[in-house]
């Protein structure tokens, strides 16, 4: 229909994997340009849903302290991180949008259902929820491995183990390190699979195979924009 078409085009699903550039440092520069100019043209829409993930954390928090649960409070929290490139694909259809010259009222975060790659994209956020998942369960095993399980503390003395004792230092190091992994390997997959899908009508082995092969070409780079990501969720979580 006429109301798809203007949501995403093209229509035609692609017969083949879409060429990969080599990018520099200006690249990233540019996007970060963009991204403050459609933040500047649509305020309103990113405090939005900047504050819905907020609130969402602030629930996992009150989850977490609330119960016994304040052990997994760091991996919950950093982890959920691996979830962004899914929970913005509303912002990536409104600076779509934008950049076509359409209208970008807030509504139009839900037009990304009409898109051809819908249950694409669905399937891959499914993905990278499994991931998380998995993520959390290595997380506790970690911390079983050097605390025991089940833990039985109080806020204060876990803070105390952690930073003052030997199985605390080691629990540090090796929990950020394979966190480390599991953040790479879900930038890998869908740094550009998301934008990719809600742009073209592509599957998901297709979106996954260009954004992998987007990173091996560009891995200074890629990594570069990684940590830009990083630095802006951590000053956005302060």
């Amino acid at each position: 229909t006429s109301a798809n078409v203007d949501v995403i085009s093209p229509i035609e699903a692609l017969g083949e994997l879409p060429e990969v550039n080599r990018i520099g440092f200006d690249d990233l520069g540019y996007a970060l340009k963009q991204g403050y100019a459609d933040f500047r043209a649509m305020p309103t829409h990113a405090i939005f849903l900047g504050l819905t993930y907020a609130a969402a954390g602030l629930l996992l928090a009150r989850i977490v302290f609330g119960g016994s649960f304040f052990t997994l409070f760091y991996p919950l929290a950093s982890g959920f991180a691996l979830l962004g490139p899914f929970a913005a694909i509303g912002l990536y259809e409104l600076s779509r949008r934008r950049e076509e010259g359409r209208d970008t009222h807030w509504l139009h975060v839900f037009d990304v259902r009409h898109s051809p790659s819908f249950k694409s994209i669905l399937m891959l956020g499914a993905m990278l929820v499994g991931w998380f998942m998995i993520w959390i369960a290595m997380a506790h095993g970690i911390f079983s491995y050097y605390f025991g399980y089940p833990y039985q503390a109080t806020v204060s003395e876990f803070l105390s183990e952690v930073f003052t004792t030997s199985n605390g230092h080691a629990l540090i190091i090796v929990g950020n390190l394979v966190g480390l992994i599991f953040a790479v390997v879900a930038m890998a997959v869908s740094v550009v699979s998301f934008p990719l899908m809600l742009d073209r009508n592509v599957g998901v082995a297709a979106a996954v195979a260009t954004s992998v092969k987007a990173v091996l070409r560009n891995p200074i780079e890629m990594l570069g924009w990684g940590l830009i990501v990083a630095v802006g969720l951590l000053v956005g979580t302060i």
